[in-house]
């Protein structure tokens, strides 16, 4: 079942940022008296199609893309027949260089503005959560292994990044701190600020599988307790908080959870508080290291913030966000042609954008990754490889700033080598995809 949300999010998805897309370059073309023949939202077969005026809108059965086909255009149906002919008014060839260039830039001009725009309603509605600087340091750092490899530790108080004083947990790991170059963390341990360096590639170590960085240190309650499992026999309620394990000191989950592993296949005595009171248990820990229950946080001893915005706060804040990708995108690359990050970790094709958008059927998630991948397609297509829009945009810059046209001999051939790039970059993200499963 979760595949199947995972698809339907994904073919919802991409058939509105697609079919928004390819409205784009419709829409110019037409102001400027272009003749638009078909209007596609997915690739033939044909599915579904309707005649309006001289246009023909349809659906195709193959719903990763989508294409308009203008008169007198080079693009990738590679239909060259009628351009021996003198142009006729109605073509995109006989259009001056100006138009042209609007007309291509019109699907990516679209896209910003649909991203820009789902980034402010998500802004607007729904505000932001987070943890603060100084709830964070009231108990400090949960250090994974990854983490632990750096030089951070468990209990570790965050004092600044790169330098720079920071207001929020996810400050500390957001993509221009983990994309940056030479960064570093200060931290408080025992009295003294020590400095830890990120290295240069740790956005490729965090893309490894069940690879995690650090969290808050979590004070937590017993959650939902299993059915017949060892937290269910010995006695253990949902509520309960933990005070000691064997005698030892209890306040946080990854103490709680280093005795257990400590204790796998044991029985152990457990002192917890329910109801204001101390209640002793003797507990049997699985081979696994577990008891059998779900874990919640103790929202009595760590406190998150909300911020509300505006209107015309959620406009710079959400456009800002929306830009904000652009940018790491443009990071990311040049993280990937230094070596520092490894592209068959970084791409994803239909399987990994699939699963960004994860099992469950959440519109705030669909919308964020939406608004994300309007962004990410923007910037894409502005790339300059022919049979993309920015291989158009850069063909026609040349001819408005030199004044002199390519041939149509020439865009053609640029147009099918630009195919085959980008058949050839969709058929390794593909199987990067299924790689990346195993």
């Amino acid at each position: 079942m979760e595949g199947l949300i995972m698809t339907a999010q994904l073919l919802l998805g991409l058939s509105i940022l697609v079919g928004l897309h390819e409205l784009g370059h419709l829409l110019a073309a037409k102001a400027f008296g272009m003749r638009v023949e078909k209007y596609s939202i997915g690739f033939p077969p044909k599915i579904w199609g309707k005649q309006i005026g001289e246009t023909e809108y349809s659906i195709g059965a193959v719903p990763l893309g989508g294409f308009v086909k203008i008169t007198g255009m080079i693009d990738e149906s590679l239909d060259t027949k009628t351009l021996s002919a003198e142009p006729e008014p109605w073509e995109f060839r006989a259009k001056p260089a100006w138009q042209r260039l609007i007309v291509m830039l019109g699907g990516i001009i679209v896209n910003v503005i649909t991203g820009v725009f789902i980034f402010i309603l998500i802004v607007y509605s729904k505000g932001e959560n987070f943890i603060t600087k100084q709830e964070l340091n009231k108990h400090g750092i949960v250090a994974y292994d990854l983490a632990q490899q750096l030089g951070l530790q468990t209990g570790d108080k965050m004092v600044n990044v790169n330098g720079k004083d920071f207001e929020k947990l996810i400050d500390l790991r957001s993509p221009e701190v983990l994309l940056g170059t030479d960064g570093y963390y200060t931290v408080e341990r025992d009295g003294k600020q020590l400095r830890v360096d990120i290295p240069n590639d740790i956005m490729d170590k965090l893309s490894d599988k069940n690879v995690d960085f650090f969290s808050v240190r979590m004070p937590f309650l017993v959650g939902q307790i299993q059915k017949e499992s060892n937290a269910e026999k010995g006695g253990l309620q949902q509520g309960d908080k933990f005070i000691s394990l064997n005698d030892q000191k209890i306040q946080y989950f990854d103490q709680f959870s280093a005795v257990l592993d400590s204790m796998a296949g044991k029985s152990l005595t457990a002192v917890v508080l329910r109801d204001g009171a101390e209640k002793e248990l003797n507990l049997d820990v699985t081979e696994e290291g577990t008891l059998g229950f779900g874990v919640v946080q103790d929202t009595s001893r760590l406190a998150l913030s909300h911020r509300d915005f505006t209107l015309g706060e959620s406009l710079g804040a959400g456009t800002a966000q929306a830009f904000n990708v652009v940018f790491l995108n443009i990071k990311a690359f040049g993280k990937m042609f230094s070596g520092d990050v490894s592209p068959s970790k970084s791409l994803s094709g239909p399987i990994g954008i699939a699963q960004f958008f994860g099992g469950e059927w959440d519109w705030a998630n669909f919308w964020r990754i939406t608004g994300l991948l309007s962004m990410v397609l923007a910037f894409m297509n502005l790339l300059p490889i022919p049979a993309l829009d920015g291989g158009h945009v850069m063909f026609l810059t040349w001819e408005i700033v030199t004044g002199r046209k390519p041939s149509d001999k020439f865009l053609e051939n640029a147009q099918k080598v630009g195919m085959v790039l980008l058949l050839g970059l969709m058929t390794y993200a593909i199987f990067n995809d299924v790689y990346k499963l195993f």
